[in-house]
């Protein structure tokens, strides 16, 4: 299984997941003409992907999900039920065809891919993320939570990587620019993982497999990457962790992509 963070940030999330038999995207938050360009960054074609998976309905994540659909017949686009009533104001129409129904704490299997959905506490209709599968590997992607439960950790420990959110910086929102109203909802238990919360998730769900961890979804309002990286890092190494040795920390960003990495 091959993996590429597109995009990931406050303003646009994009990932992509390859398999022998299958070509994926994880959401569509930004427009498609930008997310062609990223896929050319990897040298891959929109024309080969074939299966879409959509977290919520923000648009952050789910923008191009209806202009993807209609300009490319061969994608099959999956979400809950909440998320589709959600979505449908904003996306336009497109064949039914296309539409199809991934149920919350739920495995569907494609070929040689497994694809594991799991609810998170998010101000969305119905976020949920997934754990896909292949060939004895795990990718996980966790953004766009509150918290991480018992429940979530248990569901996504030992993966070989992942993407985990670390959106603001506690102190940067605080004193920033936002309402209060908009600082309590980014704090609360349906908001945003702080870097703190974050790196403290994958203190419960890091394992021996894990060799790859992105800081992903960070906000350009409230948050660094030099920042993110550092607080992370540190919390690690503070609790003998190993990174650099035993699995390494990757930054991302909003449109600029991560490159192919083979798990």
């Amino acid at each position: 299984m091959k993996v590429s963070v597109l995009s990931s940030g406050s303003s646009g999330n994009v990932t992509y997941i390859e398999t022998n038999q299958h070509k994926v995207l994880l959401d569509a938050g930004l427009s498609g003409k930008k997310i062609k360009n990223l896929m050319d960054q990897i040298n891959r074609d929109l024309n080969d992907v074939d299966l879409l998976f959509v977290s919520h309905e923000h648009t952050d994540h789910a923008k191009a999900v209806g202009i993807l659909a209609r300009k490319y017949p061969s994608i099959n686009v999956y979400a809950n039920q909440e998320t589709w009533d959600a979505m449908a104001p904003h996306i336009g129409d497109f064949p039914e065809t296309q539409k199809n129904l991934f149920l919350p704490n739920t495995t569907q299997l494609f070929g040689d891919l497994d694809v594991e959905s799991f609810s998170v506490s998010h101000d969305a209709a119905n976020a949920q993320f997934y754990n896909f599968h292949h060939q004895g590997k795990s990718f996980v992607v966790l953004t766009d939570t509150g918290y991480v439960s018992e429940r979530i950790a248990g569901i996504i420990k030992n993966a070989n990587a992942y993407v985990m959110e670390c959106n603001h910086d506690i102190e940067m929102l605080r004193y920033g620019d936002y309402t209060w109203d908009t600082k309590q909802r980014i704090m609360s238990d349906r908001g945003h993982l702080s870097n703190e919360d974050g790196a403290k998730a994958m203190m419960d769900i890091i394992g021996e497999q894990t060799d790859n961890i992105f800081i992903g979804h960070r906000s350009h309002h409230n948050n660094m990457k030099s920042l993110a990286h550092l607080t992370v890092s540190s919390i690690l190494d503070e609790h003998d962790f190993g990174l650099g040795d035993a699995f390494n920390l990757l930054d991302t960003d909003v449109e600029q992509v991560s490159g192919l990495i083979t798990l």
